[in-house]
């Protein structure tokens, strides 16, 4: 799709971006309402799992799923009035994370060590039932919560409270964290999102009129 280099990695980095805020979008409704779109929740947890992709396209097989990642984008990096300062605070959260879980050996090593167990999990059930919910959100808890401050999350207490739904959000974290995680190694940064703010907004406009 690109004709350089450039424009290829800025389509992936974008790709990357709109992988975390699917995930993020996805644990505000959850937050809300108490109820998730399987598809969209399977879609992001499988990101978790490819952990030795040939091509980004590995971890994000199903593009028309991200289209509502690129429309985030657009939301928080247009110059309209749709910022979400929610949005905004989970993601400067999960990036803080990330930047502190790349930075511990041992945290990455536990991380694919726990990640093994779910793919083993997976020959016995589908990647949205509880039990593998469960673990995926513990893997979070034990590995990603520990890094640093927590992220509280807002919504209505009384979905908050029912553990199915506390899984599925740390669920729904990890997965935002695997595509953080990428966006980095993808040569990702902070600064991109303020300078680069508007190459990053046409480049998610470009991929979702393409779908």
């Amino acid at each position: 799709m690109g004709k350089n280099a450039s424009d290829t990695n800025l389509f992936e980095r974008t790709m990357a971006f709109a992988g975390i805020l699917h995930a993020i979008g996805q644990v505000q409704y959850l937050a809300r309402h108490g109820e998730s779109d399987t598809d969209a929740l399977a879609a992001s947890l499988k990101t978790i799992i490819v952990t030795d992709p040939d091509s980004i396209a590995d971890i994000y097989p199903d593009q028309a799923m991200l289209n509502k990642g690129y429309q985030l984008i657009q939301n928080q990096l247009g110059d309209g009035n749709n910022k979400d300062v929610e949005t905004t605070r989970y993601l400067v959260g999960i990036l803080a994370l990330e930047r502190k879980l790349t930075r511990s050996a041992d945290g990455l090593g536990m991380l694919g060590e726990r990640i093994n167990q779910v793919h083993r999990q997976l020959h016995h059930f589908e990647i949205t039932d509880e039990q593998v919910l469960s673990n995926f959100a513990s893997i979070y808890s034990d590995i990603i919560s520990a890094l640093g401050p927590k992220l509280q999350i807002s919504g209505n207490p009384a979905f908050l409270k029912q553990t199915h739904v506390q899984h599925k959000i740390r669920a729904l974290l990890l997965a935002a964290m695997r595509s953080a995680v990428l966006w980095r190694q993808l040569g990702g940064k902070r600064r991109h999102l303020v300078f680069a703010r508007r190459a990053i907004f046409e480049m998610a406009k470009k991929i979702q009129n393409n779908h």
